[in-house]
């Protein structure tokens, strides 16, 4: 089959994928089961039609699960096939799409509020309401515990369950219900982070605390929430979705999601790349510091993402961003020089985790804010994933294939 990032197929390649005439790949098509749009404006003829890969992809999940279900569900659970369907995230042709909107468009010119609310509603227009209500509930502060002594990520962990308990309406597990349990617990996470009470504007309020004199930091804190928002069905919002789908509340599902993503493997990966640019900021040669690494086998912490071949869009976009705010900036000419010595060791490009990282450098962020900075964002696309695991109704239980001691 074509590489995975091809968006579309001739009926050719659809019928070889799927190992079947063409006579039936038309079949499949009227059927419903395979999607089919005119390829360059003709509309009259069959081979002037062009077939979505994806749904060729599905046909072949099924076919393969009737063939040998184990393996197929085993495949399914890393990097496979989609194992649950969701309106919410497109990856496709090297680009990433909330709701069907390009996300590195709403990073620019859309408040994380608002893509937030599209995320969890479809539409952007009840953000203002949604979020004002909000702050008009949220009693913040008056059940937070002390958690001054602890750091920012498990501040967050700390205080979630707190407010949860104290937090009836959280049961309410209704789509209109959970998005306003998400704006609640957005202002939650935004004023433990920042000290500020009920912020009324999220990036705003992390550009007070975190960067009080840098005007260009609330637009680019504000991209980086929105490129964070969502990311399919990635550790953390499966984790997400299987808390959602036991019937526990937002909180729970936030909370677990949270969790998930503390993982060295996940969003916790930043601290990895952090400790990289620290060992290039020292060192004589940035190539030669990076190929040392590759040489003790060490590997390079944010370049290269299985979903991007072509590089990761959110880790560019927001690249690009740093670079026309702060051309001169030292934090940023060392994150250039990185990653073009990266690219010429392993040709791979940097990563979200790897700009988040250049971000927090750049702007002289408190320790851990990449860390937070993702979380703040994914937090946003947990609740849609709750709100769509919700509405579904099925509790998601996978079987798990014995592999130990035969029973005596």
């Amino acid at each position: 089959m074509p590489a995975r990032e091809s968006q579309y197929l001739t009926a050719k390649e659809a019928a070889e994928a799927l190992g079947v005439t063409l006579e039936t790949v038309y079949a499949y098509v009227s059927r419903g089961l395979i999607r089919s749009e005119s390829a360059e404006g003709n509309e009259s003829r069959r081979r002037g039609r062009r077939y979505s890969a994806e749904d060729v992809r599905l046909l072949q999940a099924r076919k393969e699960r009737r063939r040998d279900p184990e393996g197929a569900v085993q495949g399914a659970l890393d990097w496979g096939t989609p194992i649950l369907e969701s309106g919410l995230t497109l990856i496709a042709d090297g680009r990433l799409y909330y709701r069907g909107i390009d996300a590195v468009k709403l990073a620019s010119t859309t408040p994380f509020e608002e893509v937030a609310t599209l995320l969890w509603t479809g539409e952007t227009v009840a953000a203002a309401p949604l979020f004002a209500k909000a702050r008009e509930k949220a009693a913040v502060r008056e059940f937070s515990p002390a958690v001054e002594h602890l750091g920012l990520f498990h501040r967050l962990q700390t205080v979630l369950p707190a407010i949860g308990a104290a937090d009836p309406a959280a049961w309410d597990l209704r789509p209109e219900a959970v998005a306003g349990a998400g704006a609640r617990i957005l202002s939650l996470l935004f004023s433990t982070v920042t000290g500020e009470r009920l912020p009324g504007n999220l990036a705003g309020s992390l550009a007070a605390a975190w960067a009080p004199d840098e005007p260009g930091a609330e637009p680019l804190l504000n991209a980086a929430l929105v490129l964070c928002a969502d990311h399919e069905l990635n550790v953390s919002s499966f984790t997400a979705r299987c808390v959602a789908s036991a019937g526990a509340t937002p909180y729970a599902v936030v909370g677990a999601g949270l969790s998930a993503l503390s993982g060295f493997r996940h969003g916790g990966h930043t601290a990895r790349v952090d400790a990289l640019f620290r060992e290039v900021e020292g060192a004589p040669d940035v190539g030669a510091a990076l190929a040392g690494r590759l040489s003790r086998g060490e590997g390079l912490p944010g370049f290269g993402h299985p979903l991007y071949p072509t590089g990761d869009i959110r880790g560019r976009y927001l690249l690009e961003a740093l670079e026309t705010a702060y051309p001169s900036s030292p934090a940023r000419l060392l994150a250039r020089e990185t990653a073009g010595e990266a690219f010429t060791l392993v040709r791979e490009h940097p990563t979200i985790d790897f700009a988040l990282v250049t971000l927090a450098r750049v702007l002289d962020l408190p320790p851990e804010a990449p860390l937070v900075l993702f979380a703040l964002g994914r937090t946003a696309g947990w609740i849609a994933h709750a709100i769509e695991q919700y509405g579904s109704g099925r509790l998601i239980r996978p079987r798990a294939r014995y592999i130990g001691p035969p029973p005596e």
